[in-house]
């Protein structure tokens, strides 16, 4: 496969202290971030897997959600540009004895706290945070609105494999109401030039989603053989105040992809799921485990993209020109 270098359609500098969103974002700003990233990607080939990029920062990495692969690969991501890393929780912290998140924020900034990255249940509360602090704010999703990073890793994994985004169609399935990376990921694959149809049941999928340039079908089977990219996604039981189908059992016989419906995909057709899988549900154990899934490529990727944000936002912040 060719390597991860987007072909950027015009030039572009990088000038955002902050990543809370990537709506705002040009192609040529997505592009540089998945080219930054596919140059720190070779650290991890090396014997010492590190580099001095922000040595003498801190991040600290502010988890109020729960979270596993990504709070892990910003931690990593860190370390292997070698910053001091300070990992909190909601639990650990004052906000149990009522303090607000922006004095939280603000006192971490007050240590020195080079950049925060923020995962929060509520949709805004990094652009709030962004707005207040000198402090570098990179949103590792926040409520049912954005979820950057996964969606650039998901991009950058993307262009990995097939060689390009533009003109590929890529097909997201299952809870895109409630999915902050389905949200993401349709502003980033859009605007780089990908088809992108989002599928699931009409309570989760409404056509109110088309204004934002997608195609929306509630029929998984009609739009299976014309994908080249399919992204599956867990239902967001905790973000949902009432069900939105009858039971699980239904959703998987019409919107999950069993071996069966597998079958009917190109071969070339990456399979792909943001995690953490629900396996029988979205998504069947043997295909999530199969030959056509990228799923741990997404992961190892997203190491390399959020060493890309960091630095970018770090340099932006900074005062530093990076093109």
């Amino acid at each position: 496969m060719q390597s991860a270098q987007p072909n950027s359609d015009s030039e572009t500098s990088w000038g955002r202290k902050d990543l809370v969103e990537l709506q705002s974002l040009s192609a040529a700003e997505l592009n540089l971030v998945l080219q930054t990233a596919a140059a720190f990607k070779t650290v991890g080939t090396r014997h010492i897997k590190k580099v001095p990029a922000l040595r003498g920062k801190t991040l600290v990495n502010f988890f109020v959600e729960p979270s596993t692969r990504t709070r892990v690969s910003f931690e990593l991501a860190a370390a292997r540009l070698s910053a001091d890393v300070i990992n909190m929780s909601a639990s650990a912290s004052s906000l149990t004895k009522g303090e607000t998140l922006k004095d939280t924020a603000r006192n971490l900034e007050a240590l020195h706290a080079d950049v925060i990255v923020l995962r929060h249940s509520s949709a805004g509360a990094a652009q709030f945070l962004a707005e207040r602090l000198e402090s570098s704010v990179v949103n590792a999703g926040d409520g049912a609105h954005e979820h950057p990073t996964q969606a650039l890793l998901d991009a950058f994994t993307i262009h990995e494999k097939k060689g390009r985004i533009e003109g590929l169609h890529v097909g997201i399935v299952g809870d895109i109401l409630f999915s902050r990376v389905a949200r993401s990921n349709l502003f980033a694959l859009t605007r780089l030039g990908a088809q992108v149809t989002l599928v699931g049941p009409s309570t989760l999928v409404p056509r109110e989603f088309e204004r934002l340039g997608v195609k929306v079908s509630h029929d998984l089977d009609a739009v299976l053989p014309e994908l080249d990219v399919i992204n599956l996604l867990r239902v967001q039981h905790e973000r949902q105040s009432r069900s939105y189908f009858p039971s699980l059992g239904e959703f998987t016989s019409l919107f999950g992809l069993t071996k069966a419906r597998a079958a009917r995909l190109r071969e070339d057709c990456l399979i792909m799921h943001p995690g953490p899988i629900n396996r029988g549900v979205e998504i069947d154990s043997d295909v999530a485990d199969s030959g056509r899934s990228v799923i741990l490529d997404q992961v190892t990727n997203g190491l390399a993209v959020r060493m890309a944000v960091l630095y970018l936002c770090n340099a932006a912040r900074s005062g530093e020109t990076i093109s």
